[in-house]
């Protein structure tokens, strides 16, 4: 039997931290050549970006692969400009990273034949997977959108606080965009019931600002975020522990792409394939498989066949089906695994093709998915977080009877 009683740790960072800054820039870029395709008629599913982003002090290269419509100058004229907007929102107009002062390079050039030929429909020939790879899903019964709490928590102060920070909220308006959270769970008979630790460093553009005075200001919001009673008198505070936060941001610290994998599915709590979703189209398996494989794990614990699921998909490249399911209810389930295992790929086609199909994810319904989490969101009109339905229930209770 699993342990009931520990503390467990997870972090997030905000869209301002320099490798959110980036996984934002490369999911603008999905959405641009997705919107762009819609307007001139091009076939969506026939969209490939595969965008790469650096940013430093007042400096960001994009790099990668794409297939579009658009040609050479169209494409740098385009991501620049998408580029930009998505610096200026995220709210950096800096000395040592300003949306308008910072210099671009686009380097994106067209997907190589060799892959392309793997992963189009040619022939008889489904879509194969964009590469090899194991992708996971996760769901527990913890919060109210089945993500462990940790995770959840920690990303709900982050968004709470900018949220605040872009209103213009009081004080909160000295915060700058780059921060980070990390929240220590207390879990008592196997059950999130409090937080034992919260550290918090956030960006402040009021130079003299002590931590004494960064926890005036976040701490309303930090309550406003957990559940009431889960902060105590025994509650260790760690807010701006070096004492100073001004120099924030690309300027700080170089970001890169793809480096906050953890931060964006399950915070430690389950495990992962390694492979990061932002600035992929959806024929990569490591963005779809892995949605489509939290869908299956989210779904699988709303129908109360167990309280905690985790689901392994792998692939390889060119070959549509997947190569394996494995599913573990960590003693929580009530139908055995094996005949889940069976009967998830008949109730979803979990080929490339077939989640994107399924989840409608040929969309540009990326950038928002670029901080906060890809997981514990709510399902939108548009199209985005389409994973996180819970419409298979009836099917999976049907199924197992």
């Amino acid at each position: 039997m699993s342990r009931q009683n520990y503390l467990f740790t997870s972090e997030s960072v905000s869209e301002g931290h320099p490798d959110k800054v980036c996984d934002r820039i490369s999911d603008e870029i999905v959405d641009l050549f997705f919107k762009e395709a819609i307007k001139a008629g091009y076939e969506p599913s026939k969209v490939r970006v595969a965008a790469e982003t650096l940013a430093t002090t007042n400096r960001v290269v994009i790099a990668g692969e794409v297939r579009t419509h658009l040609d050479e100058k169209q494409i740098k004229s385009k991501v620049k400009s998408a580029a930009r907007k998505a610096i200026r929102n995220i709210g950096y107009e800096q000395d040592g990273f300003h949306w308008k002062k910072c210099k671009i390079d686009v380097l994106l050039h067209p997907q190589s034949a060799d892959i392309a030929m793997g992963v189009d429909e040619s022939g008889n020939k489904d879509v194969g997977a964009g590469d090899q790879g194991i992708m996971f899903g996760y769901a527990s019964r913890e919060t109210p959108e089945l993500l462990p709490a940790p995770i959840y928590y920690a990303h709900k102060i982050l968004e709470t606080l900018t949220l605040a920070r872009k209103k213009g909220e009081g004080d909160a308006a000295k915060l700058g965009p780059d921060a980070k959270s990390q929240v220590t769970v207390k879990y008592e008979n196997g059950k999130p019931v409090g937080v034992t630790q919260i550290v918090l460093s956030t960006q402040h553009l009021d130079e003299t600002l002590t931590s004494a005075d960064v926890r005036k200001i976040v701490e309303p919001y930090i309550r406003q975020a957990l559940p009431d009673g889960w902060i105590s008198k025994d509650t260790v505070w760690h807010i701006n522990p070096t004492g100073k936060f001004v120099i924030g941001g690309p300027d700080g610290d170089a970001g890169l792409t793809g480096r906050k994998i953890i931060v964006d599915t399950y915070g430690g709590a389950a495990p992962h394939g390694g492979g990061a979703f932002s600035g992929k189209d959806p024929t990569k398996v490591d963005r779809s498989a892995a949605y489509a494989a939290r869908y299956l794990a989210k779904n699988v614990v709303a129908a109360k066949l167990a309280d905690r699921a985790t689901i392994q998909l792998s692939y390889a490249i060119g070959v549509a089906k997947p190569l394996s399911i494995y599913v573990d209810l960590h003693g929580t389930g009530k139908v055995d695994e094996a005949k889940l295992e069976d009967v998830l790929g008949k109730i979803v086609d979990l080929s490339p093709n077939g989640i994107r199909t399924h989840l409608g994810l040929n969309k540009p319904i990326y950038a928002k998915t670029s901080a906060y989490g890809h997981f514990g969101r709510k399902a939108g009109r548009d199209g985005s977080f389409s994973w996180e339905k819970t419409d298979l229930v009836d099917a999976l209770k049907k199924a197992v009877a």
